[in-house]
């Protein structure tokens, strides 16, 4: 029981929370509404493609091929960096991270060096949380603030546009920071070519997922078409699956709602947002993380453009602070033991960056 605690402690931690809230706020029919059962079920059909791609070498071959090109395991971090932040703007945090940081285990992984793979892992999902704050469908809280407060395009895109630039300055020197150069990539043999047929139906259904993420397609569907696909194509992709990580989201989707329903955080919430929305959605999002932070505050202010700026910079910050952050974090520790090294580190490089960009809102 202490192994596993101490390997997967935000699972046993959240658990235990979300239990004893159930006693504070007794379970009823509200208890339903708490779980994002789209985010679960988006999550589970991306680990299910991301896991047949893994099965069949595609992310190898990949993996292969990045290492040719780049020159050292600095370049091979900063690239998986900036494509974190990229694709993060279009694709969602979480489904980014979903995607990439498989793919960033094996690469930066080659080079043998725990320590810098460990940064670039906590760098990309400050990446992913950062760049997505740049576009309404970049995560789930932004298209809720987007569409609650009818914002225009260019104007959100320009009001976020500031801390963008600042933030890719942000990563880009704590790359070079934080990561070495590092030596010459551990001798392994060339990648088999991929089953080219095989490859296309994964990536085929990974567009489906995407059309799940942009609302084009119902998530229950998506989920029927991929996991159908998968009981066809590779059965053994259900293996893979991060069952423990899908659990942590539902304890803390519980824990979530009943913390919204307790009058004395609600008062609390109320009597700060009044002072500086910014402020109470930065400190709400590290409790209850920025997604519910963003639809309970909501309630208390008409000042949308606040709120999309203290909901994004509030993703960085504690492990919670987004709930995209636990992606990385539950696949990091799969094959890490130093899991408290992790999230202390974490915090540091997080709140040094938050620091920054909170510097930036005064100034501004």
């Amino acid at each position: 029981m202490l192994t596993k605690l101490k390997k997967d402690p935000v699972l046993f931690i959240s658990g235990i929370l979300a239990v004893v809230s159930c006693f504070v706020v007794p379970p009823d029919i509200q208890y339903l509404d708490y779980i994002n059962w789209r985010v679960l079920a988006i999550l589970l059909a991306l680990m299910l493609v991301v896991g047949a791609l893994s099965d069949l070498g595609f992310f190898g071959h990949l993996t292969s091929g990045m290492l040719s090109v780049v020159k050292n395991q600095r370049q091979a971090s900063l690239a998986l960096v900036l494509l974190s932040m990229v694709m993060s703007m279009f694709m969602t945090n979480d489904v980014t991270l979903v995607t990439l940081v498989p793919f960033a285990l094996m690469t930066v992984g080659k080079f043998g060096d725990k320590k810098g793979l460990m940064f670039t892992l906590i760098l990309m999902t400050c990446a992913a949380n950062l760049g997505s704050m740049l576009t309404p469908i970049g995560n789930p809280q932004n298209l809720y603030l987007y569409t609650q407060y009818d914002m225009h395009l260019w104007s959100f895109v320009k009001l976020m546009l500031p801390y963008t630039l600042l933030s890719m300055v942000m990563l880009v020197a704590a790359t070079f920071m934080l990561i070495g150069k590092g030596g010459s990539v551990s001798s392994s043999r060339t990648p088999s070519e991929p089953h080219k047929i095989r490859v296309l139906i994964c990536i085929f259904l990974f567009v489906v997922a995407l059309l799940s993420v942009i609302g084009m397609l119902h998530y229950l569907i998506m989920l029927g078409i991929i996991v159908i696909a998968m009981i066809i194509l590779d059965r053994k992709a259900f293996l893979s699956v991060d069952y423990s990580l899908l659990i942590t989201f539902v304890f803390f989707f519980i824990l979530i709602g009943n913390l919204g329903r307790l009058d004395v955080v609600y008062n609390a919430m109320s009597a700060v947002v009044g002072k500086s929305p910014v402020i109470a959605s930065v400190l709400a999002s590290q409790i209850i993380s920025n997604v519910p932070a963003a639809m309970l505050l909501s309630a208390f202010t008409a000042d949308g453009e606040a709120l999309v700026i203290g909901t994004n910079l509030g993703g960085l910050g504690t492990l919670i602070a987004s709930m995209a952050s636990l992606i990385t974090y539950k696949i990091y520790i799969r094959d890490n033991k130093d899991s408290g090294r992790y999230i202390a580190c974490f915090t540091v490089v997080n709140v040094v960056m938050l620091a920054l960009l909170l510097g930036m809102y005064f100034v501004l």
